[in-house]
């Protein structure tokens, strides 16, 4: 194992130390309760079975059969959930096969910020985790379950069951995806044509042509955004049947992959192999989903919703932990739109297997750790394969099928996984750098100040906006209005840097898993709303952001700089963020939330 990772995790375990064994304390006291329908009252009792059949009802109450918990993120509106449609009855049909009971625990809220994006509701987006979370734990609070499964993929989703999953660290739980759409017109043409439509040279109908050409049936988006970031890092956290992010939800496979969900789960409650995910999720694995995310220059997104999930489970880790592994953590994958793959060029290029078994043989994984699979993390750098109906893993070829998408240890793409750290005098931030051209990693230029994406956009529009500058795009963070994708900003943004023009963006915002080719210190803490130094930026201020050293400074000389006050928000923006689509209802959220370095969290 290479030494500066067990420095990072000798860290983590250390500041994790009292925390982690309180979490771990809990757990041990769960455990070691009667089973639920032994435990609670008749009454209780009859209430929670009530709806099974006579038979069901005998083997959970009579001959103690393992009842699984199943918590669906099923809906129409996310194209990658729909197919959970029929998921309950094919888990439920492999369960009684082994002699056990399912009930669908619960629903789960799920939002698709590809419709939301730009629009008042993506301001629910990043607390739709949180709420995904609450959900999680009211469907498994009935208390009467002894394993479950959680039915999920998208970008908050993942997040949001795994935080609830963890609150009860007791159960052995897997998570069960449903796969990639398919192939449409590739992510470049798509990108382009966006770029065209910003310009006004194509109209919307060409534009409607083109993202439907592009987001045309079940799955998940076929770009590596937050999503498909989500699978990856589960599949590095042995939460997953091994190999069962990518697979299309209408492969034959797909089915026996969930099937297999089941008997891993079933398995995973017996004595002998009792792994319940409290102590799966232990320091090793939140690093290994770390250095997972690093080698495949995935979503900046889990720069918040991992320390989250960390914290969920006692486990301390903040931004600094990711850059002292991304300094060493070499950048193995090449997808789109750190590269022109889609998701599922990358699954036939070797896909998480291929990274993950590098990431062990070189020394960047920990591979002795708990996983939902019987023969450790090992199995997750193996493929599955369909064999007389039956699945079967095989070793990967040694060397990349196509070294343009995965590349081995040996021979990355560069020696540094994709993000980076960025520290200064308007505080801290990260980047993705994996996209961006290395002569934009360094930008000077003066500041345009706006206090929401809509003004930039007109701006943009109007024309102001041909010339060297950097957008200070402020109140934007978790306590302004939820911290909202600003992933509309990226087209304009990007016609004027193909135009020549040097651009970036400095904002407390996020700018989504598909963020691109545009230098941006997202996420900046403390934020604007928090009396951040964002707040302090006036247009005109000269900003240089340095991804090269890690740095984002405003260059004001340093009596005028602390002697200028922090504005605020005006009354009526702020009241605009606060109202209309359900936006008053998150007014507690917005108003406890920590800081995104913090992971957003705000149940604490």
């Amino acid at each position: 194992m290479k030494q500066s990772h067990i420095e990072v995790t000798e860290r983590i375990i250390e500041k994790s130390r009292p925390t982690r064994a309180a979490y771990l304390h809990r757990i041990d006291e769960m455990v070691k309760r009667p089973r639920g329908a032994d435990r609670l009252g008749c009454a209780n009792v009859a209430h929670a079975f009530a709806a099974m059949s006579g038979n069901d009802k005998l083997r959970v109450v009579a001959e103690k059969a393992p009842n699984i918990a199943v918590v669906t993120a099923y809906n129409e509106m996310l194209s990658a959930h729909q197919p959970y449609v029929s998921y309950p009855e094919i888990i439920r049909d492999e369960a009684h096969k082994h002699g056990a009971t399912v009930q669908v625990a619960g629903g789960v809220p799920a939002m698709c910020d590809g419709i939301t994006q730009g629009e008042p509701g993506m301001e629910l987006s990043l607390f739709s985790r949180d709420t995904i979370a609450m959900s999680t734990a009211i469907a498994l609070s009935h208390d009467v379950f002894d394993a479950a499964l959680l039915l999920g993929v998208c970008d908050k989703i993942v997040p949001g069951l795994l935080i609830g999953a963890l609150q009860f660290g007791h159960l052995p739980c897997v998570f069960v995806p449903s796969g990639p759409m398919s192939t449409g017109i590739d992510n470049t043409t798509k990108s382009k044509v966006r770029e065209q439509y910003a310009q006004g040279k194509v109209g919307r109908g060409e534009l409607l042509a083109s993202e439907s050409a592009a987001y045309h049936g079940t799955g998940t988006c076929t770009f590596y955004g937050t999503a498909n970031s989500n699978q990856m890092l589960m599949e590095a956290m042995g939460l997953h049947v091994p190999g069962a992010a990518f697979v299309h939800p209408h492969d034959g496979m797909r089915e026996l992959l969930t099937r297999e969900a089941v008997k891993m789960v079933l398995k995973n409650t017996q004595m002998a192999h009792f792994t319940p995910i409290g102590k799966l999720v232990d320091e090793h694995v939140i690093v290994n989903a770390m250095v997972a995310l690093l080698a495949t220059g995935g979503s900046t997104n889990h720069l918040i919703h991992w320390v989250a999930v960390a914290r969920a489970a006692g486990i301390m880790i903040d931004w600094t932990d990711f850059y002292h592994l991304a300094k060493t953590t070499p950048l193995l994958a090449s997808v789109y739109p750190n590269g022109k793959a889609d998701v599922n060029e990358f699954q036939s290029a070797g896909g998480p297997a291929f990274v993950i078994r590098e990431l062990i043989d070189a020394g960047y994984m920990f591979p002795d750790v708990f996983t939902v699979a019987y023969g450790g993390l090992r199995d997750y750098g193996k493929l599955p394969v369909k064999e007389n109906d039956k699945l079967v893993w095989k070793d990967l070829p040694k060397e990349s099928s196509d070294e343009t998408i995965v590349r081995t240890a040996a021979f990355p793409f560069n020696e540094s996984g994709g993000l980076r750290l960025l520290k200064g005098n308007l505080g801290r931030s990260v980047i993705k750098i994996s996209a961006v051209p290395e002569d934009r990693h360094i930008i000077e230029a003066p500041a345009i100040v706006f206090d929401a994406q809509e003004e930039l956009l007109a701006a943009f529009d109007r024309g102001e906006l041909e010339k060297d500058f950097v957008a200070v795009v402020r109140f934007q963070g978790p306590r302004a209005n939820g911290m909202p994708e600003l992933h509309k900003l990226t087209p304009p943004m990007a016609v004027l840097q193909n135009k020549g023009y040097k651009v970036a963006i400095v904002t407390d915002g996020r700018m989504s898993g598909a963020s691109g080719k545009i230098p941006a210190a997202i996420h900046l803490c403390p934020e604007a709303s928090a009396g951040g130094p964002l707040a302090k930026v006036r247009t005109g201020d000269i900003i240089r952001l340095n991804a090269t050293v890690g740095m984002v400074n405003v260059l004001v000389d340093e009596d005028e700089w602390a002697e200028r006050e922090v504005e605020v928000l005006s009354d009526a923006k702020r009241y605009h963020n606060a109202h209309g689509l359900g936006r008053e209802l998150f007014g507690g959220m917005r108003k406890n939330v920590l800081s995104a370095e913090e992971g957003a969290v705000t149940w604490l």
